[in-house]
């Protein structure tokens, strides 16, 4: 039952600016996309599934010299990186024989692994901040590349744990050139939900859930909403202090959200950065560090980094031909209305020279309208909440099970549980498996 008159939530593409561009309206690139555990288990493509992969993963410009690019071959990528070439090898390239088992213990909750070894040594490096990792490094450059993979856990750089997500981007951008969904990611959900379909499922929309008592019979419910809905809807279902509890869930910074039709491609200072799908701005990994804890303490920095997105470089049913969207957000502080355009767009001309002159369209996405247009993103959060330490695998509250509620016939399956944020479909997967347990050992109907 999905609230909206689409299913999909940030699956979504539309023309945001003008006939002809196709935005994708919050998920966009998806580096976990052709590595879920889950999604390569589907026969997605039966139903229209293409992907587009980029020349690279991602591009990091600086002021002075080319753009550090993260490349498929560890080779390639430390070919830029000078001083800390042998370094990034020596680092990264242990990782990756038996990277895809190490993704597989890593996007679900806390349990035995199936490759401790690979865990292991992954947690030595993982669990410090990215502060103290990026002391390995003596090159602004690499630190800078290291820099724009941390930046997408939205946390402060000295937090324990940060560094995970810089060493998980690095080794997934070696995996695979971090790819996008052919016509926009909406035809994932498609994709999705046709295959649920051909299953058996059925889906209703138009269908908004206030309570319990809402919901036709059944034994189950699995709830593809944030803690605080799941509290809202199922009520004296749940005990008060579980509930209490959901209600303390941290969701961390909002969004910021700009989407562009561009007269043509963007002009970057070093043309090897139209290469990439994504592209990290934000110069030094000092800048942007300071940014992003900026951010956490409620305040605007001048120079946000920004994470932008140039599908139509490598989908070219994404614009008119010789024309080209571009999608950029930064971190705000959570339900943020102040419009920060003037200064995303700072930093892209910072980089790319121009690019103001080639603007025929915007559109701006705040953190109040991405929880308008779906109330997961709780102030704008797209990810589902704050990543920190103590949420990464206890989301949204520790339970041994994090996908069961006290009630036996209710369960959360959001990007609130673990593994967090981004289109991987493992949050679901995990929840799925902890329903079927409950339902073989024999429950009853669901009483609101």
């Amino acid at each position: 039952m999905e609230a909206r008159t689409r299913v999909g939530g940030g699956l979504r593409t539309d023309a945001l600016t003008l006939p002809g561009f196709q935005h994708d309206y919050c998920a966009a690139i998806h580096t976990m996309g052709v590595l879920s555990p889950f999604f390569s288990k589907l026969p997605l493509a039966d139903y229209g599934l293409k992907w587009a992969h980029p020349a690279a993963s991602a591009a990091h410009p600086l002021d002075d010299g080319p753009s550090m690019m993260l490349e498929k071959s560890v080779d390639e990528t430390a070919r830029l990186l000078g001083a800390d070439a042998r370094g990034y090898q020596r680092w990264l390239s242990p990782f990756l024989p038996n990277a895809l088992g190490l993704i597989d213990d890593l996007m679900g909750p806390l349990g035995i692994p199936k490759h401790p070894l690979a865990l292991a040594r992954f947690g030595f490096y993982a669990l410090r901040p990215a502060t103290w990792l990026a002391r390995r490094f003596e090159t602004p450059g690499a630190r800078a590349l290291f820099a724009g993979c941390v930046a997408h856990s939205i946390l402060p750089f000295n937090y324990w744990g940060s560094g995970a997500f810089g060493l998980v981007f690095l080794l997934t951008g070696h995996l695979t050139n971090w790819p996008a969904v052919v016509g926009g990611s909406e035809r994932l959900a498609e994709a999705l939900v046709a295959h649920f379909r051909h299953l058996g499922g059925v889906v209703q929309t138009d269908r908004p859930i206030a309570s319990l008592n809402e919901l036709p019979p059944s034994r189950v419910v699995l709830f593809d909403l944030s803690p605080r809905a799941l509290a809202s809807i199922a009520g004296d279902a749940l005990p008060p202090g579980y509930r209490k509890r959901l209600l303390k869930y941290q969701y961390g910074p909002g969004a910021f959200k700009l989407d562009y039709a561009l007269s043509g491609p963007i002009p970057w200072k070093d043309p090897n950065t139209a290469r990439a799908g994504t592209v990290h701005l934000g110069g030094t990994f000092e800048e942007i560090a300071a940014g992003e804890a900026a951010t956490w303490r409620g305040e605007l920095p001048d120079k946000p980094f920004v994470l932008l997105c140039q599908q139509s470089h490598f989908d070219d049913t994404r614009a008119p031909s010789g024309q080209h969207t571009l999608y950029a957000y930064s971190h705000v502080p959570p339900g943020c209305n102040v419009d920060i355009s003037a200064r995303i767009e700072a930093q892209i001309e910072r980089f790319a020279p121009g690019f103001r002159d080639l603007i025929l369209a915007r559109r701006i996405t705040t953190p109040r309208d991405f929880e308008a247009e779906n109330s997961s993103y709780v102030g704008g959060a797209i990810t589902g909440g704050a990543a920190t330490l103590a949420q990464l695998f206890t989301r949204p509250v520790a339970r041994l099970d994090p996908y069961s509620t006290p009630n036996p016939h209710l369960f959360l399956c959001s990007h609130s549980t673990p593994p967090g944020g981004g289109i991987h479909g493992m949050c679901g997967y995990h929840a799925a498996g902890s329903a079927l347990k409950r339902l073989k050992r024999g429950i009853g109907p669901l009483t609101a």
